[in-house]
């Protein structure tokens, strides 16, 4: 209730803020690099990387630095791994909904996502995200064939660099709703796991535009998730 009645009250002064970050904040683009491809050896593991700007890998200049590189380089000592990356900057739960309506079905051991940032710079109500989130994972189950399904956590956006208090932390107030709302899910469902990386988000881990990650904070990402790969499918 507190955070809803400050907010209101700050609403003039959020939305000026937020078109104001909006036009200073550099706008980077998503890195060229292989978006699929076979890599490594030992048994075979079929991996989808799915969701937005950060699983675009945005914030480095090549895809080997960002999360499906690193990822894949990462699980190559173990597995053979048949990769496809599915993200698009500025994607929200609902393009990724659509995005998996209209792709073609295929079959992935492992799928790790990477969705909340827009919905909450957008406003996605709470309801909204749960549904959008339960279609998701029925698609990846359904259509996709997933037997598991890693949900990464929304950073605590309330320590972007990039953003001004108080819109920092009230985004981070958003972030951390909609993050418990996915640990929920991800609860009630035996496929899924809720992933929460404690990626330092000093300069020296950001992209230049203090917003997304940068190569050692996609490392970080990318070696725990692999790690917890390794750990449930053992």
């Amino acid at each position: 209730m507190k955070y809803r009645l400050a907010a209101i009250g700050l609403a003039p002064f959020l939305i000026a803020q937020g078109l104001y970050v909006r036009h200073v904040m550099p706008r980077l683009p998503e890195p060229p690099g292989e978006r699929s491809g076979v890599n490594g050896s030992g048994p075979p593991l079929s991996l989808l990387i799915l969701g937005d700007s950060a699983a675009a890998g945005v914030g480095v200049p090549t895809q080997s630095q960002a999360l499906s590189g690193q990822l894949v380089t990462a699980l190559g000592s173990d597995f053979q791994v048949c990769w496809k990356l599915m993200a698009q900057t500025g994607h929200k739960a609902q393009e990724v909904v659509a995005k998996l309506k209209t792709a073609a079905p295929e079959t992935f051991d492992v799928v790790v996502t990477s969705v909340g940032v827009n919905d909450v710079t957008h406003g996605t109500k709470s309801n909204k995200w749960i549904d959008q989130q339960g279609q998701i994972i029925s698609l990846l189950q359904s259509k996709f064939n997933c037997r598991h399904i890693f949900l990464s956590s929304i950073p605590p956006m309330h320590l972007f660099p990039a953003l001004p208090k108080p819109l920092r932390w009230y985004l981070g107030a958003r972030a951390k709703r909609l993050n418990s709302e996915l640990k929920k899910i991800a609860e009630g469902c035996d496929q899924c796991e809720f992933v929460t990386t404690n990626i330092p988000l000093e300069a020296t881990y950001m992209a230049e535009d203090g917003f997304h990650p940068g190569a050692l904070a996609y490392s970080i990402w990318a070696n725990y998730i692999a790690g917890i790969i390794r750990n449930r499918l053992a």
